[in-house]
């Protein structure tokens, strides 16, 4: 007569089954809201159905709602609302920064994937302007990361803030690497001819005021001269004395790193006050926004935390 011996325990944890992927170990990840515009110009009207065969892969409950509408402000509440573990957006530039901000004042872990035109936050945080690698690349190796970044008045900004008439050649630059030559052309032209319609005037940290033809501010996140460390935004100032230098600095504002360029000075800021004799042209993280004659920008150590890859993890991205 054979005894009967129990074998190995082999039973499958609840909500988990053998196939699924890894969940990263480094913040809890059991419930998230996936907030999804289609109408941007990165995501596309199948992009709910594609994230979802993405999320079925891991074991966590995703809570996909749409941006859309009449209800567009009301479903971001309701999910800001919600406080779950993380909060992830795939819209445009503009509503991923205004998510991003209102997270940051609730407390809540948030990823911005790259589903608009310029991507510029999302890049930073997780290297890739492919949205479905970005959201893998979360949920397998994501960590809290404290994001600094800039405030124009109500406005906040993660990446970059262009004040002055360069501001102008971000499109034409984001045009020429769409492939768009014409609409490049047209767009570096205007700014151009608006290249001597005024000077700004600037103050940092309230030092004496100067004259530039624009003024730049960078935040840690990806500035080159400074650290994530750095208590402060990196201020470059495009200082032009004629229309040579302001075709060389055009050139390089569209082909090369415009940081490079002699007429661009480098500084370390936590304040700044800018003013014009018109209103001032302004981008904050790729998004074109009005500032109106004069703007006060302060530096915000901790404006929110992003779920996101470590600046480690980011060097050895492929």
């Amino acid at each position: 007569m054979t005894d009967n011996v129990a074998g190995p325990d082999i039973s499958v944890p609840p909500n988990s089954t053998p196939d699924l992927k890894s969940v990263t170990s480094k913040t809890r990840l059991d419930n998230i809201i996936v907030l999804i515009n289609p109408m941007s110009g990165g995501v596309g009207n199948g992009a709910a159905d594609q994230a979802r065969a993405i999320l079925d892969d891991y074991p966590i409950t995703a809570d996909i709602r749409t941006l859309d509408g009449d209800s567009f402000n009301q479903t971001i509440d309701e999910a800001i609302k919600a406080k779950p573990d993380a909060l992830l957006v795939l819209a445009g530039d503009g509503t991923a920064r205004t998510i991003a901000t209102l997270a940051g004042q609730n407390d809540i872990l948030v990823a911005t994937l790259p589903g608009g035109t310029m991507n510029m936050l999302p890049k930073a945080l997780y290297g890739t302007g492919d949205w479905k690698k970005a959201l893998r690349r979360v949920l397998e190796d994501g960590e809290p990361r404290k994001v600094a970044g800039g405030a124009i008045g109500d406005e906040y900004f993660y990446c970059a803030a262009i004040l002055g008439a360069p501001a102008l050649w971000a499109p034409a630059r984001e045009a020429i690497r769409s492939g768009k030559i014409g609409q490049a052309f047209s767009k570096a032209k205007l700014a151009f001819n608006r290249a001597f319609s005024g000077r700004i005037r600037f103050s940092l940290d309230g030092q004496p005021a100067e004259k530039a033809e624009a003024l730049v501010l960078i935040t840690p996140l990806i500035s080159k001269a400074f650290d994530e460390n750095t208590a402060g935004l990196e201020a470059a100032a495009m200082k032009i004395d004629d229309a040579g230098q302001a075709v060389r600095l055009a050139a390089n504002a569209l082909f090369t790193d415009w940081r490079n360029d002699q007429a661009v000075e480098t500084r370390k800021t936590r304040s700044v006050e800018v003013w014009g004799r018109s209103r001032i042209p302004a981008v904050i993280d790729g998004e074109t926004v009005p500032v109106g004659k004069s703007a006060k920008v302060r530096f915000v150590p901790h404006a929110f935390t992003a779920l996101a890859l470590s600046a480690d993890a980011l060097e050895n991205v492929e």
